[in-house]
């Protein structure tokens, strides 16, 4: 028997030149795999509010760290980007027509996610760090009452003792996809035309893809799972030595130099 179980995602940003912790909904993914089948299904909403938001995302290196995170403005309507500028701040009167243009998408952040609660039955739901999330979409009136949600983050940590990124983990699985596949180190799903049009890095769907692929990874090949985990920390812990001992280094370079002066 085929059993379904669903995957959450949610990009979100506070409104340019407001308040830091009011966040607005930009896009929801829930991406619904049937086990068993294999076949995976994907909803996607996405705010065409015109309501400039900050978007934050990390720009990762070839382990998955963050090297820095980068800080733009998004417009949901017109989807272009522009520079952030920390100092811009809104009017009252800008901020509540910002408030006022938002405030339809509650209803639709409800109505796309009860339909497809009713769409697709499933009892477990999948989050990554999703605690905001499940606010965000509480907030807008969703009821999430019959559905075990499960933070795979939280259960990484405590089996680990540490706080994994999705882009480490993306790594961990060697997570990839093209117009046809999702594929990780030990699995690969078909994708359906209407599903791989969706998952574009950045976006929320990309995000539910790669926590399926997570989660599934984790669940069927929790050995080499760990293990490929454990290595990956390993090198991150050498790369930081290494960093050190060549600031280190420097500061003793600039040192010798300065006595070489006196």
């Amino acid at each position: 028997m085929n059993e379904n179980i669903a995957f959450l995602e949610l990009k979100y940003g506070n409104i340019y030149g407001g308040y830091p912790n009011f966040y607005a909904i930009s896009e929801i993914a829930l991406l619904v795999f049937e086990r068993g089948s294999n076949k995976i299904f994907l909803e996607s909403w996405i705010n065409q509010a015109d309501v400039d938001i900050v978007d934050v995302y990390a720009e990762t290196d070839e382990l998955g760290h963050t090297v820095r995170r980068v800080r733009e403005v998004l417009n949901m309507r017109s989807n272009r980007r522009f520079r952030y500028d920390e100092e811009f701040r809104l009017s009252d009167r800008d901020l509540q027509f910002a408030f006022r243009n938002l405030r339809s998408t509650k209803a639709a952040v409800k109505n796309f996610l009860h339909k497809n609660l009713r769409k697709y039955r499933f009892d477990d739901m999948i989050v990554f760090d999703g605690r905001r999330d499940i606010f965000l979409c509480e907030r807008s009136g969703v009821s999430f009452d019959y559905v075990n949600i499960i933070d795979i983050q939280k259960d990484l940590n405590r089996e680990t003792d540490y706080l994994f990124s999705l882009n480490k983990l993306s790594t961990v699985i060697d997570f990839h996809t093209d117009r046809s596949y999702l594929r990780s180190y030990n699995l690969e799903y078909w994708l359906h035309p209407i599903a791989a049009r969706q998952i574009m890095p950045g976006t929320a769907a990309f995000d539910a893809a790669r926590l399926m692929m997570v989660f599934n990874e984790y669940h069927e090949h929790h050995g080499d799972f760990m293990l490929r985990a454990a290595k990956l920390l390993n090198k991150i812990q050498k790369r930081k030595e290494e960093e050190k001992e060549e600031a280190n280094d420097s500061e003793s370079d600039d040192g010798s130099s300065s006595d070489n002066i006196d």
